[in-house]
């Protein structure tokens, strides 16, 4: 869908009232802006293994640098995650292996 297309289709939905003044004035703004996913996937991307607050991956330090957690409570819950039929062993094991290093 090209950038017009999206503008008209935000006119015809003001136009039907779906959408009011202030809701299109955001939605029109995002659209121009470009940069309407940016937020998501500047955390995605920012997601990597640390090498300086690690026990055995780096993978929970990672985590908990980008959510903005204490690497502790990240451990915590995939310990517990562990526990529950080795699920956090799994999802840990995982990470290793796709999330890369710093």
């Amino acid at each position: 869908m090209t950038l017009a297309d999206e503008l008209t289709r935000l006119e015809q939905l003001r136009d039907r009232g779906a959408l009011n003044e202030e809701e299109f004035a955001r939605a029109k703004a995002r659209i121009l802006d470009g940069r309407a996913d940016e937020p998501r996937t500047a955390a995605i991307n920012s997601l990597r293994r640390s090498r300086s607050d690690r026990w055995i991956g780096g993978v929970c330090g990672g985590l908990a640098a980008m959510v903005g957690l204490e690497s502790w409570i990240i451990r915590l819950l995939m310990t517990l995650l562990f526990f529950v039929g080795g699920t956090g062993l799994l999802i840990y094991v995982l990470m290793w292996i796709f999330i890369p290093s710093e």
